[in-house]
Parts: C-alpha cells; structure tokens; sequence
C-alpha cells in the first residue's frame, strides 16, 4: 500500500532510534529508509532495537551525504517540525497530510517523509527543502517527541488512511486528473530546486529579490509551486524563461547548469 513511500532520517543523532525507527516502519509496512548524513552510524546498535522485519528494513536501507541528494528522486516531500511561525508556514497535521499523500502514491508519485535530528530538527533552510510541513499535535509544553515515535505516528495515518481507500465503498485512491495543459509527469525534488536556483538569479537580476535574505522572499514562490505541481514541461518553460531574463540583464547565467541528476530535455537548449 505504501510502496511509493521513504523515511528520510536526517542527521540521526542515535544508532538506537535508527532501529527503532526501522521497526516502526516494518510495522506499517514500509520499506524504503534513507539515512542522510547519520551521526552515529553502528548497525549492531541500531539492530537492537529494530526486531527481526525491521532488521530486513536496515540491511536495505540507503545512506546519502546530504539531504538534498536524499530527496533528488521524489517528486513530493513532506517535512517534520514542532516549531511553527516565521519560515514554517501552511503546516498540516499527520492525518491531513496523509489524506494527500495516499492518493498521490496510488498515483505513482514517489514520496518522501523527512525526519530531522533528535536535538534540534529540521533548521529554516532545511524546511525550506521540504514542499510541505507537518507538525504533530502535542500538549502544551511538551512537544518534544522521539524520533521513532514521530516516525511511527506519521506512517499510522499513511496505513490507515491507505486502508479505508482500498476497502469496498471507501473513497477512490486516485489524485484529480490534470487539465491538459498540466499533462506529464510532475518535476523531483532535484528539479524542483534547480528551477527556484535559476529563478532566483532572474528575479535578482530585475532587482525583484533583494541581496538580503532571498531564500524567504522565494517562500512564498515555492507554496504556490507545491500547490500547482508544476510538470516537467512547465519546468523546461520556466527555466527558459529565467534564462531569457537573465541574457536580457547581461548575466548570462553562467554556472546555472542543473544539479545533479537533472537533464535538461532539446527543449531548453
């Protein structure tokens, strides 16, 4: 049911949690586990607490540099936070963002869930890798939890949410079909950044985007993008035109090859 779907540990600071994490992926069947920059990488540690199946989930799990390489293959991405305000706008609970989530995976679409470290989370920038947020409702003055447990909570409401779409009468798993001009397959993760790169260069080009803390003046550019699921031939348009308007203003854009992972197609040669 939820095959399309990875956890992301970024940064982990204890073997422990990665194995307790692997459990409780195995047990809402989950398979895919990526761990991006761990600190504390010992596997007989984390195979302690992982149980026999999330043993299985730990010997096949994928281990990354950094975040962004992490997330360059998916084509949605929902990050987790216990802070809100300032950059973490527009956050969904758990069972919110599953009711977007299983549609979206019955779709094909590859989907990512990001957990940041146990000591301090997901910082503004990383957030900002993240198309959409979720923050798990807590009492007050207690929104501490552990990563296992915040793992675990999130997939619940993915199996779920996943298994009253698939029983008789439920509703139908399936996303709302694209007009036709929105035809094709919706950009990465990967994609995604090298379009809000270059649109980022082109806006400070025209002097749109000010030297001072661009990133959250694009904020509200890349809701508006996770809200529109621009696809692969809307991103071939829009970087063409950024790169329009950067020759238009003498910056040539040199240096705005797409990162890795992303090729450009005939159409933006």
């Amino acid at each position: 049911m939820l095959d399309n779907l990875a956890v992301v540990l970024f940064r982990p600071k204890f073997a422990e949690n990665v194995g307790s994490a692997a459990r409780a992926c195995a047990n809402m069947g989950v398979s895919r586990l990526i761990l991006a920059a761990p600190r504390d990488h010992d596997p007989g540690r984390a195979e302690a607490l992982a149980t026999a199946r999330g043993r299985q989930v730990l010997a096949a799990a994928v281990r990354c540099p950094d975040l962004e390489t992490a997330l360059a293959p998916f084509s949605r991405v929902y990050g987790t936070t216990a802070r809100i305000g300032g950059w973490r706008k527009g956050m969904v609970t758990p069972r919110a963002a599953a009711a977007e989530i299983v549609p979206a995976l019955a779709a094909g679409e590859a989907t990512a869930l990001v957990f940041g470290p146990e000591d301090a989370g997901l910082t503004n920038q990383e957030t900002r890798l993240c198309g959409r947020l979720v923050t798990i409702p807590t009492a007050d003055g207690a929104t501490s939890l552990n990563l296992a447990q915040a793992v675990l909570i999130l997939l619940y409401e993915c199996l779920t949410t996943a298994r009253d779409h698939a029983r008789p009468g439920g509703p139908p798993a399936v996303v709302t079909p694209p007009c036709a001009a929105n035809v094709g397959r919706e950009i990465t993760h990967a994609e995604r950044e090298a379009l809000f790169s270059t649109l980022g260069k082109a806006l400070a080009a025209i002097d749109f985007l000010k030297d001072d803390n661009p990133d959250y003046f694009l904020l509200p550019m890349r809701r508006f993008a996770e809200r529109v699921r621009p696809t692969r031939a809307e991103f071939n348009m829009l970087m063409g035109v950024c790169r329009q308007i950067l020759w238009a203003t003498g910056r040539t854009g040199t240096g705005l090859r797409p990162p890795r992972g992303v090729l450009e197609s005939d159409e933006t040669r």
